[in-house]
């Protein structure tokens, strides 16, 4: 007798899987299905009824995590351990990020490089891929507790304005968290989604969706075409949200109670007090003329006019980045078909009556503006499982292609499921200086390391100029036609010396090998990327190890016998290290290096800026 299961939510039969949507936010992140039964989408609420998990991951002094809600409950206590926000480090480096650094409580890698940024937490180190992980884990765990089903299938939005690394990364979070990413789709298509705009074939439209949360804010026009979406301009700014309206009422009830700056500063309990009474005010206004309460025995009070005031400047620079957007996109208000509002802060009516006046339309608010893209994930993740025949399903590539980079590492320029035909491209460099040729070998596959996958073609680029290491600049681009051909061209910029290769990578492969390398990919994902981690890390510090090594020969007079004795203790700690393949001691080990080689680094580097301004030639 088969087996029938049964979703105990909906009490309707269930499929042979389900899909699953998420909206992995900066703030806060959840998980949406369609159900079964109506066809409607629906967030996943615990049984508190809440469906929002807030993004942050806490580890204690043993590395046990805790994600959501207890995590955030520990942001004051132990900020160092309770890690938030991390959608700001996906697929940045640490100078990407260092302008803001002072933004965040924990401790970010500065190694100086362009490797991506690193977390450190205790005596471990931990990338926004790994954390991220654990906010899908949970969201994972969620899901099948309420529908009793094992989930490893989902569609997951990232900002409109992401790039080629940010998606990735956000890719191999779902990896890690045993999740199949069938699609990375843009959070404004997925909140039109939401609302039924675009799932009709005959569909014609230009929308804006105006995206107003905690921390930031978005504008996005884009065009749907046939079921396709065409994102024609972003703008906004990532520090604007309603954290910064709960600010301007703090600052109000400062200066009606007297309490100072330092005051706040000094005293984080009372600073804590301000913060929530100043976010229950901005909630309660939203229905109300007048909020009335007390802080630490004093009374504060607000009106919705007061209020309204002092959000407005905060609300014209969303108008203005309005008006960005759409002077990008070569449009004017009213080409705008329709307008829909995304994010907790579009619930204050200020900001909707500002929108509609800017735009001259009403706005599609009747979601809930915190579900709205989880919901439109899961309409995606919908028609991605057979379910909705009214939206058109382009042809997709069946695996991930890419080439192979240092280490022997994959490095994945389309990744499996971008529609075709596709195109995509990236910069790499030379290791050795005076290198004069580059081996570019094409894999398919979904596997961290190349001798996982399968090898579809290679070639040499040769002829590039001897240059020092770093300087040459290779752009490698893949192009998939309508057949699925593929062409890879590799091209150094500086010189214009170029070669390309045709290849055709959905051949000799059966859906039965395809299916084996997708469930490969998930079986060793935690393996793989720690596999991964460790070879960056070794590359990365091996770098570091032969620069050092070049500075110490180079610029020797300008030392002390004892900052060679101390450097050359901790270049065989590190080589120590590499040997024993521990990722985080390496990671120890290379930062070491680079606080002691940096003091004297520094001193040299300005004694040569000296010389240079006295005319004196450095060599």
């Amino acid at each position: 007798m088969g087996k029938v299961a049964i979703n105990l939510v909906t009490g309707s039969i269930q499929q042979e899987e389900i899909i699953v949507g998420i909206d992995l936010g900066t703030t806060n992140s959840l998980i949406a299905i369609v159900r079964g039964d109506s066809h409607e989408p629906i967030a996943l609420k615990d049984i508190d009824g809440l469906a929002l998990v807030p993004s942050i991951v806490h580890f204690d002094e043993y590395g046990n995590t805790t994600v959501g809600n207890p995590a955030k409950e520990l942001l004051v206590a132990q900020p160092e351990r309770t890690i938030y926000s991390v959608k700001r480090l996906m697929g940045k480096s640490y100078r990407d990020v260092s302008k803001d650094a002072g933004f965040f409580a924990y401790h970010i890698i500065d190694d100086n490089t362009d490797a991506l940024v690193k977390i450190q937490v205790g005596d471990k180190f931990y990338s926004p891929i790994e954390l991220s992980s654990y906010i899908l884990k949970e969201l994972k765990k969620r899901a099948e507790h309420i529908l009793k089903v094992s989930i490893t299938k989902a569609v997951i939005t990232v900002p409109a304005y992401f790039n080629d690394a940010q998606r990735q990364a956000t890719r191999d979070a779902g990896r890690l968290a045993g999740l199949d990413v069938l699609r990375i789709i843009n959070e404004p298509t997925a909140a039109s989604l939401a609302y039924g705009l675009g799932t009709k074939h005959a569909d014609e439209r230009t929308i804006a969706v105006y995206d107003l949360g905690g921390g930031t804010f978005d504008i996005s026009i884009l065009t749907i075409n046939n079921g396709i979406f065409e994102v024609l301009s972003t703008n906004g700014d990532t520090y604007l949200g309603g954290d910064d309206m709960d600010n301007t009422i703090v600052k109000y009830w400062q200066e009606q109670t007297g309490i100072t700056d330092n005051e706040l500063h000094n005293f984080k309990s009372l600073a804590q007090q301000f913060r929530v009474k100043a976010e229950q005010a901005k909630v309660h206004l939203t229905t109300n003329e007048v909020y009335q309460g007390t802080i630490d025995d004093t009374p504060v009070s607000l009106t919705k006019e007061q209020f309204n005031k002092l959000i407005q400047p905060l609300i014209d620079r969303t108008i203005t980045a309005c008006q960005n957007s759409l002077r990008d996109a070569g449009l004017k208000a009213e080409q705008i078909d329709a307008v829909v509002m995304v994010g907790g802060s579009t619930r204050v009516p200020l900001v909707k009556e500002s929108v509609r006046q800017f735009f001259g339309k009403e706005v599609f608010d009747s979601m809930n503006p915190d579900e709205v893209v989880a919901l439109g994930a899961a309409v995606q993740a919908d028609i991605l499982a057979g379910n909705n025949t009214e939206m058109l399903l382009l042809d997709v590539t069946p695996l991930s292609l890419g080439i192979e980079t240092m280490g022997g590492l994959m490095d994945v320029l389309i990744p499996r499921n971008s529609k075709i035909p596709n195109k995509a491209g990236r910069q790499y460099t030379t290791q050795k200086d005076g290198q004069s040729g580059m081996r570019i070998s094409v894999f398919q596959g979904e596997r961290d390391l190349v001798q996982d996958n399968r090898k579809l073609a290679e070639f040499n680029l040769t002829g590039i100029p001897g240059m020092p290491a770093g300087l040459p600049n290779v752009e490698v681009t893949f192009l998939i036609d309508a057949d699925g051909i593929l062409k890879v061209s590799a091209t150094e910029l500086r010189s214009g010396v170029a070669q390309s290769i045709d290849v055709k990578p959905q051949y000799g492969l059966t859906d039965e090998e395809v299916e084996k390398m997708l469930l490969d990919s998930l079986t060793h994902a935690k393996d793989d990327i720690k596999v991964r981690a460790l070879v960056e890390a070794t590359t990365e510090a091996q770098q570091m190890l032969d620069t050092t090594e070049k500075f110490l020969v180079k610029h020797k007079e300008f030392l002390t016998a004892e900052e060679v004795a101390t450097t050359n203790e901790h270049m065989q700690q590190l080589r120590d290290a590499i040997a024993a393949k521990d990722k985080d001691l390496v990671h120890k080990a290379t930062e070491t290096l680079n606080e002691v080689s940096r003091p004297y680094a520094e001193r040299v580097m300005d004694s040569a800026l000296k010389d240079a301004m006295r005319g004196k030639k450095v060599i």
